[in-house]
């Protein structure tokens, strides 16, 4: 009997998400059943449309459905958590774009950026050790973990109704993503100088006047100035001056020690 019973739950979550292709097991209304195949189907279509507005938008009703529909059907999920439906989203999208299905080249990456402003949102990541007004040449400048840099191969800020490229450009779009302390979400598109800068800052291994060093020797300035005692060349002080705005603006928490 638990076996007849598991067998009649799979085959009834099946019907639930692909009616179509599969039958519902035998003896229950249609009706009800419509009804229940409905209520799923707009729970996560109404949290897809939620995180996804702007390419729900893009796609129009139809072709969003249609995608929305595929994702129920389809994908399988590997959190119960409501708050990540956005993120499996993406990996559904990814995995169709690397199965060659016909889908705009930037959908996958468009639905990255847009999952973003909530992923921020929800995280709880711990405030790392840091001296709030340390010196940020001569400590390792602390990044916060709630200012992501990304790098997106299609113009994913401009992609709309009205603006929707075959094929994407030549270079990266770059952007620095941050919650600020209202937990509001703020989007800036940022040079490959900064986005540099700030993986260099990531690894967390040089001090700021050393990765500035770095940053100007591999963009060819210059004498970046490597002797503590001269005084400040052009490009570590306008590299100061940077970092001090990240500071302010919330990207950069404060330093550590070396």
């Amino acid at each position: 009997m638990a076996e007849t019973l598991f067998e009649q739950e799979y085959q009834l979550a099946a019907h639930l998400r692909d009616p179509a292709a599969n039958p519902p097991p035998p003896g229950l209304e249609d009706r009800r059943l419509r009804i229940y195949s409905e209520l799923f189907f707009n729970n996560i279509e109404g949290l897809l449309s939620g995180n996804f507005p702007v390419i729900r938008k893009t796609l129009g009703d139809q072709r969003w459905l249609t995608l929305a529909r595929d994702f129920y059907a389809q994908h399988r999920s590997q959190t119960p958590l409501f708050a990540e439906i956005g993120r499996e989203f993406i990996r559904f999208l990814q995995d169709r774009a690397a199965a060659g299905e016909p889908d705009p080249g930037w959908l996958a990456e468009m639905a990255h950026y847009e999952w973003v402003e909530l992923g921020l949102q929800i995280a709880d990541d711990a405030l790392p050790a840091h001296d709030a007004g340390g010196d940020l040449l001569a400590g390792v400048p602390v990044l916060s973990p709630f200012a992501w840099a990304l790098a997106y191969a299609w113009p994913v800020h401009h992609i709309g109704p009205d603006y929707q490229p075959a094929t994407p450009p030549a270079t990266q779009t770059l952007v620095v993503v941050r919650r600020d302390a209202q937990f509001e979400i703020r989007f800036a598109e940022i040079s490959p100088l900064v986005f540099r800068l700030l993986e260099l800052l990531r690894h967390g291994q040089s001090n700021g006047r050393q990765a500035l060093e770095q940053l100007a020797a591999e963009a060819g300035a210059d004498d970046p100035g490597s002797d503590p005692g001269q005084a400040l060349p052009f490009f570590i002080e306008q590299g100061r001056a940077m970092l001090e705005r990240m500071r302010d603006e919330g990207t950069l928490l404060g330093t550590r020690p070396l």
